[in-house]
């Protein structure tokens, strides 16, 4: 009997320990999902700190790794390949899209991402031929001019608020932000991830990146740039940083001089500084607007308490978490470079011991929606975070021993198997049509890649 066969004939765990994280799958980058979606339950569980903003930049950053070994790893795909290619990120962007928009369903205060990462699935795909340093070139540029230029959008129209503008560009996660990483983050995967070379590289790149970013951010708080007018983009509206968290809170903790409110029933009240936009209602009942109070006439002002030019240097300097601006951009994603180096560094010696998170890397998807659903049965629809810190270390655990439990009996994780079976029936047709030809052998081979997993 050969080794092989002894192999095939241990029990689960033990095939698992033997084979799981090997090559061709790298298992630095499941170690880094795992740090990502673990750093992003502690946000939401009110950690805070270091996790906070962070751990989805790596996530974006990682998603766009992905992408890269999906699409021929160091090889830009060939032409004929790209039918295919690109029919499977459509189906796998919108599986992912449709699964965040039924977490959001749920009511949970928790801002999604995953609506958005289905998003960008879709959007990576006119740079899937795109060499590394075309990649990043496009990534340095969305970087720096995406921040300004929306935000400078954003006074122009007077902070507008549509459904899709917030899920797009001015909500939490806007999408000109993470095309950035995850561009950047497809460079990387173009990049010979298992040597020692790679990563070393990457690790001092990202370390320049970082200190570039965050010291840029420092300068600027220090010289009060940012510090003025720190707002920061929400999916629930545009919050000023210095009412920022004030939620369940006594009246009598907030100071309403020199405001006015209108009692819109219900409990509900709106207060807003005296002087500022009038609200009316007309003799129904129904909300109505002063036509003195608006159009071209009054638009100049208007414009100009926006403070256009303030609030596009802000965003350039802009470093605190979910702030979108370049300084952070550059910073965390610098960050995010650092933290996959040294998983790609570290798994090369400390691989048993940190298999358990390498099996929750590999299904964040299911751990990402696992930590909502536990956030809804524990606290209800729409509650706010009670003091949850105390969870995270518990939690996490419960993470790392279920993944490691599922990953060792069933392999991929649920909702991974799900997207991947999407992205292959999009897919279905155009193989059919070419004979099967275009499918991408080096990718395929990396369960990590073809798990349809968001890295949320």
């Amino acid at each position: 009997m050969t080794s092989t066969d002894l192999s095939a004939a241990a029990p689960a765990p033990v095939r698992w320990w033997r084979t799981f994280g090997r090559l061709p799958r790298i298992m630095g980058l499941d170690v880094a999902r795992a740090l990502a979606l673990l750093g992003m339950v502690g946000a939401h569980l009110g950690v805070g700190g270091l996790v906070d903003g962070r751990s989805s930049i790596l996530f974006a950053v990682l998603a766009g790794v992905s992408v890269a070994l999906m699409t021929g790893r160091t090889q830009v795909p060939e032409s004929h390949m790209l039918p295919v290619l690109r029919l499977r990120l459509l189906g796998r962007g919108a599986a992912i899209f449709v699964i965040g928009v039924a977490l959001e369903a749920l009511g949970t205060p928790i801002a999604v991402i995953l609506t958005v990462y289905g998003l960008l699935y879709v959007a990576a795909i006119p740079f899937l031929r795109w060499s590394a340093t075309r990649l990043l070139i496009a990534a340095g540029v969305l970087a720096v001019a995406a921040p300004p230029l929306l935000a400078g959008l954003h006074a122009v129209n007077l902070a507008a608020s549509a459904p899709g503008l917030d899920l797009v560009l001015f909500g939490t996660y806007p999408i000109t932000v993470w095309l950035a990483l995850m561009l950047g983050g497809m460079a990387l995967g173009r990049l010979r991830l298992d040597r020692v070379r790679a990563a070393v590289w990457m690790l001092v790149v990202g370390v320049v990146l970082a200190a570039i970013g965050y010291g840029v951010g420092a300068l600027a708080e220090g010289q009060g740039g940012d510090d003025t007018a720190t707002d920061s983009y929400s999916s629930f509206s545009y919050v000023d940083d210095a009412d920022a968290g004030k939620y369940g809170v006594p009246a009598e903790e907030f100071d309403f001089g020199g405001k006015v409110c209108d009692d819109w029933g219900g409990g509900e009240i709106y207060c807003y500084a005296d002087g500022g936009d009038e609200v009316l209602v007309d003799d129904e009942g129904e909300l109505g607007v002063d036509e003195e109070q608006s159009g071209w006439t009054t638009y100049p002002t208007q414009l100009a308490e926006q403070q256009p030019g303030v609030m596009m240097f802000d965003a350039l300097v802009a470093v605190y978490p979910h702030s979108g601006g370049t300084a952070e951009i550059v910073g965390s994603g610098g960050f995010a470079v650092v933290v996959i180096a040294l998983c790609l560094l570290v798994t090369r010696w400390l691989r048993w011991v940190l298999l358990p998170l390498a099996a929750l890397g590999s299904m964040p998807l299911t751990g990402y929606s696992a930590h909502i659903l536990v956030f809804l049965v524990a606290a209800g629809p729409m509650a706010m975070p009670f003091d949850t810190s105390g969870w995270w270390g518990w939690f996490s655990l419960a993470m790392v021993a279920a993944a490691t439990v599922w990953s060792m009996f069933f392999g991929q994780g649920p909702l991974e198997r799900l997207v991947a079976r999407a992205a292959s029936a999009m897919a279905s047709g155009a193989r059919a049509s070419q004979g099967d030809t275009s499918r991408v052998s080096a990718p395929a081979s990396d369960a990590s890649e073809t798990a349809g997993a968001p890295r949320p």
